[in-house]
């Protein structure tokens, strides 16, 4: 049997409307490498027994508080077990009082400047998944996101944003900006991607071998 994926996408706070683009594209991805998938919004997929099924949640657009007491329990039980995670976009602004969850996102979304704009990211690990295929400087458009706190000591860094293609505004985190990173919490392999905010952006073929290398990195893969 194929590992399985459970693409989680309940939104409490602002809803993408790219979730439906970032969910047949996640799926199109998984099923070319492999990868079984199942894609909900119901919070009641987290007890134990129905995680039991899952190698991976992808948290894909998930925001706000999206879980119960009893679903972040058997969360936690899930990764503690070694369940990976992969978060991107708006999960970074998902469970926002929740520290377990901070601690498997890597760090927690504090704003944007409005829109979207082009800027340079630069390669900060080039020996992953998600980004052995890139150059060394990336020119892509997004919705750039400042994080509260700084990931690096908790994360392996592997984008960096470079500010001076942007204008941050007051939002600059200070010349040295992670955008995706993986890591791991509690037992759980895990990574994170600040990328994904606009439909578009899964049709391009750069992200979309990030994404789908990031994915398949928290089940291990080399």
């Amino acid at each position: 049997m194929p590992p399985r994926l459970l693409l989680f996408t309940r939104t409490t706070g602002y809803r993408h409307d790219s979730i439906p683009a970032a969910v047949a594209a996640v799926r199109e991805l998984c099923r070319a490498a492999g990868l079984a998938t199942e894609h909900t919004e119901d919070p009641g997929h987290f007890r134990d027994d129905r995680l039991a099924g899952y190698a991976a949640v992808v948290w894909l657009q998930a925001s706000g508080t999206v879980l119960d007491a009893e679903g972040r329990a058997a969360y936690e039980r899930f990764t503690r077990r070694g369940g990976g995670f992969a978060g991107v976009h708006a999960a970074a602004t998902a469970e926002p009082d929740w520290d377990f969850y901070e601690g498997l996102v890597g760090a927690r979304f504090l704003a944007h400047p409005p829109g979207v704009h082009p800027a340079v990211l630069r390669v900060a690990d080039a020996g992953t998944p998600a980004t052995g295929h890139l150059p060394a400087e990336w020119h892509h458009t997004d919705e750039w996101y400042t994080f509260r706190t700084d990931p690096r000591p908790r994360v392996r860094v592997q984008l960096t944003l470079d500010e001076s293609t942007y204008d941050p505004g007051e939002l600059s985190m200070g010349g040295d900006h992670p955008i995706a990173w993986s890591g791991r919490h509690a037992g759980a392999r895990t990574w994170y991607t600040a990328l994904g905010h606009a439909a578009g952006t899964y049709d391009d073929p750069a992200f979309r071998a990030h994404l789908i290398g990031g994915i398949r990195s928290v089940l291990g893969d080399p």
